[in-house]
């Protein structure tokens, strides 16, 4: 269970994040840097940033689904964009895969990814309750 702190005195979320969270005693799991790649390696997604940020939510589901997690489990995001104001026009995805408490969130914009193609990569840090982990 992710507990959400978001401090009086500090600026208030203005989208699907937290300033904080605080989660009990799991399975702590750092994921790869997701990218809009398909089962067989492929980028899918070509030149449309919300494709891609909802392919590579969808590969953090399934990463953590593999290992008996969810996406309530996941504490923390950082997202690494090619083109932070198509990434900024994503928030009603990422809403559809998070509710509160949001997971806290860091967003840069970089010049470019490992391939041409690829827009958003995205790593994720979960922690998943002991009764639920398994190895995949």
């Amino acid at each position: 269970m992710v507990n959400a702190i978001n401090p009086a005195g500090v600026w208030p979320p203005f989208g699907a994040f937290s300033m904080a969270v605080v989660q009990g005693d799991g399975q702590i799991v750092h994921l790869k840097g997701q990218v809009s790649l398909d089962a067989d390696g492929r980028v899918t997604g070509h030149g449309d940033m919300r494709a891609q940020v909802r392919k590579v939510l969808e590969n953090i589901r399934d990463v953590l689904a593999s290992m008996g997690g969810n996406m309530t489990d996941v504490m923390s995001l950082v997202h690494y964009a090619t083109d932070i104001e198509a990434f900024m026009a994503t928030g009603d995805i990422r809403a559809a895969f998070f509710s509160a408490p949001y997971p806290v969130t860091t967003t840069v914009q970089i010049e470019r990814l490992y391939h041409p193609d690829l827009m958003i990569e995205i790593t994720a840090v979960a922690e998943i309750p002991r009764s639920r982990f398994r190895m995949p």
